[in-house]
């Protein structure tokens, strides 16, 4: 196993125990012990994962993400010694891929961290040279971009896979539920609006011409179209 993770946060014995016990599993670990030391660490360490903790000197696990680069094919793990519903939908909004709180089990963050990976391989292997075309808007999902006319969309990790996942199966009709599901890989965590926010800003950096193939469906959810329409009802 050759995953590399970087461990974050500001009490040591956590970091230690956090860090045997993927060393044991085969990881390859680094560790940072406030949020400046992180973002330096991950540029040189590039990690494939990220465990950080929200609650730290010199910079939060929040200004942490704010700061990462290149974080497209990145995950995140939050550590929260809080059960704040508003922190983890921050986190999520963020680009976090999952949250655990303090105290926790470490084998339940083991399970995490195996889950997230699987994931992320998953998505890997799925976009690797697959493209999306609708008229001028086109996904190229190998490079994680999003065109239209060419020119490119600037979204969010969690927003462009919430539209690859939409442009993927043309009409499949998919609940909040499953969307928060396979997006962000939990369970209603930070309840359906987090789905509602993300839809509302893909749709308006779509722009009018392709905000209609995502299309609401009422009291179920949400699918997308191949076509374009005039006015989305």
């Amino acid at each position: 196993m050759q995953e590399k993770v970087l461990v974050v946060d500001d009490e040591k014995n956590i970091v230690s125990a956090i860090s045997y016990a993927l060393r044991r599993e085969g990881y390859t670990v680094e560790t940072a012990y406030d949020g400046e030391e992180a973002v330096k660490k991950f540029k040189i360490f590039h990690p494939q994962v990220i465990i950080l903790d929200i609650m730290m000197p010199k910079m939060n696990g929040f200004e942490v993400c704010r700061k990462l680069e290149d974080k497209e094919d990145l995950g995140i793990i939050l550590l929260t010694a809080k059960e704040d519903i508003v922190d983890k939908v921050l986190g999520l909004e963020l680009g976090a891929d999952d949250y655990i709180t303090k105290p926790f089990d470490i084998r339940e963050l083991l399970a995490r961290l195996k889950s997230l990976i699987r994931r992320l391989q998953k998505n890997s292997f799925e976009e690797e040279n697959k493209e999306i075309k609708i008229k001028d808007l086109k996904v190229i999902l190998s490079q994680r971009k999003v065109l239209v006319n060419e020119n490119i969309l600037e979204l969010t990790p969690k927003e462009f896979e919430l539209l690859a996942e939409l442009l993927s199966n043309f009409e499949r009709v998919y609940t909040r539920g499953e969307l928060l599901d396979i997006v962000w890989g939990m369970d209603y965590l930070g309840g359906t609006r987090t789905v509602d926010i993300h839809i509302q800003r893909l749709r308006k950096k779509l722009g009018q011409n392709y905000q209609s193939i995502i299309q609401t469906v009422h009291g179920v959810g949400y699918k997308a179209v191949g076509e374009i329409y005039e006015e989305q009802y």
